[in-house]
C-alpha cells in the first residue's frame, strides 16, 4: 500500500494523461471539500462539497465520482500540527486514507493542510462572499488550495522551446 505524504510516492507532472486526474478530498466530520485537476495536471477546480451522510455512503459516492473522472490518484488532506508534527489527526487520516484505498482501489497520498481552511476563509472573505455562504464554499475552497498546493509541487519538464 503506498500511502505517502510528500513526493516520495513517484507521481510527478509527467504521470498525467488526457484520461487521469487527481481528486483531493478536505474530510471533515460533516462534509468533503471536493476538487478535480485538470487532466494535464496544472489546474484545481472545486467540486460540489459531499455532505457526509455513513461512511459506507460517502465511499460509494466517491468510488462512483472517481471513475466518473478517471481519477488515478486521491489526494487527502493530512492534518499536521504547526510545527510539523503528527498528531491524533494525522493518525486518523492516515487510517481513512487505508480505507480509501482499500474501498476505492486507488492509490491515496496524504498532504500537508495546514492552514488550508484559514487561507480558504481569507480567500473567500477577500471574495467578498457574505459570512453566511462562506461556510458552505469553505470545504470546497480548502480542497482546492490543497490540490493547487500539491499540483504546483509536481516537476515540469521543460519543453526545448521554454529553454530560451
Amino acid at each position: 500500500m503506498s500511502i505517502g505524504c510528500g513526493e516520495e510516492q513517484g507521481f510527478t507532472a509527467s504521470s498525467f494523461s488526457e484520461d487521469s486526474r487527481v481528486l483531493a478530498l478536505d474530510w471533515g466530520a460533516k462534509r468533503i471539500g471536493l476538487a478535480i485537476s485538470d487532466p494535464l495536471g496544472f489546474t484545481a477546480q472545486g467540486l460540489p462539497t459531499l455532505s457526509r451522510r455513513n461512511k459506507q455512503q460517502d465511499l460509494n459516492y466517491l468510488k462512483s465520482l472517481a471513475r466518473r473522472h478517471s481519477v488515478t490518484l486521491i489526494l487527502l488532506g493530512k492534518p499536521l500540527q504547526m510545527n510539523g508534527q503528527e498528531g491524533t489527526q494525522a493518525e486518523k487520516a492516515r487510517s481513512l486514507a487505508r480505507i480509501l484505498q482499500q474501498h476505492l482501489k486507488i492509490p491515496v497520498r496524504l498532504w500537508d493542510e495546514r492552514l488550508t481552511t484559514v487561507e480558504a476563509h481569507r480567500v473567500l472573505m477577500d471574495a467578498g462572499v457574505a459570512p453566511a455562504k462562506r461556510g458552505q464554499s469553505v470545504d470546497r475552497m480548502a480542497a482546492v488550495l490543497l490540490l493547487q498546493n500539491f499540483l504546483d509541487s509536481l516537476p515540469r519538464q521543460v519543453l526545448p522551446e521554454e529553454k530560451q
